[in-house]
């Protein structure tokens, strides 16, 4: 046997797997995740929109480099599927439950009063757009969604995180959040599976959910030390991510086999985490690291090699695109005025309006699991994407134009609103 018959025996041997990506796939991926956080830092954007074009210039609407059906298409979207997973996760960790027990009463009302009116803004505004009621009622869940990576960012750029219009848009913010992200997949089990026996497993699923939280507490009560290692900095085994994602994978198991979407699992595990052990700062920045640092970015790559370039074409898709934008604007802008009955001025409850109706990724995965269960079609999801692009950035401008930096914060005003 000469050398050229063993090298291509041995390279043989070792040949990359069909269900793995070509070299071009792995070096776009790497290349993509590290790069674009930095250039959308240069030029001030969210990471999430340079992602998402990063895709669609790779995808078969513009370069074909990443080909529908491929390998590497289907590499990515497994990825996607997990970074899709772990931001549901996230999105359930950002609720901050020691907030909302500290704040009391007045601040939860308040904020369940204004996501009623932006509920009911949204109902009226989405019927001149949707074209059956499940759509209505799927757009009006949406789009009243509030995204806490733009809100809390921006509050503490200006100082006013500690302040009465801080708290206030916090804790309306993380109701929003909360509410709509279940309330959209509990409302897409009864859409796929109808008013029957099945949808009994929503309630099943939730009583299971609560006795593995009675369990967690408990056993955190009495071993606390145990628990303690969870949280601790240095951690050679990390066992604090361990038991994050051994919750994460329990719960998405769960879900499936009750039959309910996973990514209600995957939030509600998140949630859960966050409600159980309070102060998770250290842990929550750990993990974010590990899921913001690769594959959530592969989940808003994936969005854009799958993004509906062409049916932007069509005139009427782009009209439903840009009514859709309006209208979840408006939608916040107008109800955030019933701040002003909590000693908010005029131009301080329209920029929490303006914060508001920032979005950011969940809106995308949560406009992706509504064209799954066939409630929107690929036009009005487009519409939600080009939403993200939009509000993710002027949000945060436009707010700081309303509500300048403080430079020196009144501690009185402080005081109040932590009260």
């Amino acid at each position: 046997m000469d050398w050229a018959s063993a090298v291509a025996g041995i390279l043989a041997v070792v040949e990359t797997p069909d269900f793995l990506p070509s070299a071009s796939g792995f070096a776009l991926i790497g290349i993509g995740a590290f790069t674009l956080p930095l250039v959308a830092r240069r030029f001030g954007l969210p990471a999430v929109v340079l992602e998402i074009l990063f895709g669609l210039l790779l995808g078969p609407e513009v370069l074909n480099i990443i080909q529908a059906s491929s390998a590497d298409n289907e590499f990515i979207v497994l990825l996607a599927e997990l970074g899709l997973f772990l931001l549901m996760f996230l999105a359930g960790f950002e609720v901050d439950f020691e907030r909302l027990e500290r704040q009391g009463s007045g601040p939860i009302i308040t904020g369940l009063g204004v996501y009623a009116a932006i509920l009911v803004a949204a109902w009226f505004g989405y019927g001149f757009l949707a074209d059956s009621t499940e759509q209505r009622v799927f757009l009006t869940l949406l789009t009243s969604a509030a995204s806490l990576g733009i809100i809390i960012p921006a509050l503490r750029d200006t100082g006013r995180t500690g302040t009465r219009q801080g708290q206030l848009t916090i804790v309306t913010g993380v109701l929003a959040e909360f509410i709509s992200t279940a309330a959209i997949v509990i409302f897409g089990v009864w859409v796929t599976q109808g008013v029957g026996f099945e949808l009994l497993s929503v309630p099943a699923l939730f009583a299971i959910f609560g006795a593995i939280l009675l369990v967690i507490r408990r056993a955190a009560w009495w071993y606390p030390e145990k628990f303690e290692r969870l949280f601790a900095r240095h951690d050679p085994d990390e066992m604090g991510i361990r038991a994050s994602l051994a919750l994460l994978f329990v719960f998405i198991g769960l879900s499936q086999a009750f039959n309910i979407e996973p990514i209600l699992g995957a939030f509600l595990a998140g949630a859960m985490f966050a409600f159980i052990f309070r102060n998770t700062g250290e842990l929550e920045a750990r993990l974010g690291g590990f899921a913001y640092g690769f594959f959530i970015p592969i989940f808003f790559i994936n969005v854009g090699l799958q993004f509906p370039l062409g049916t932007l074409a069509d005139p009427e898709v782009l009209r439903m695109a840009f009514a859709l934008i309006v209208i979840a604007i408006l939608i916040k802008l107008g109800p955030a005025m019933l701040l002003v009955f909590r000693g908010l001025s005029p131009r301080e409850s329209l920029a929490s309006g303006v914060l508001l109706a920032g979005q950011l990724s969940v809106i995308i995965a949560l406009a992706e699991f509504g064209v799954q269960i066939g409630v929107i079609d690929e036009g009005l999801e487009a519409g939600a994407i080009l939403l993200v692009g939009v509000t993710a950035v002027l949000s945060p401008i436009v707010f700081r134009m309303l509500a300048p930096p403080l430079t020196a914060p009144d501690a009185d005003l402080v005081e109040e609103a932590q009260r």
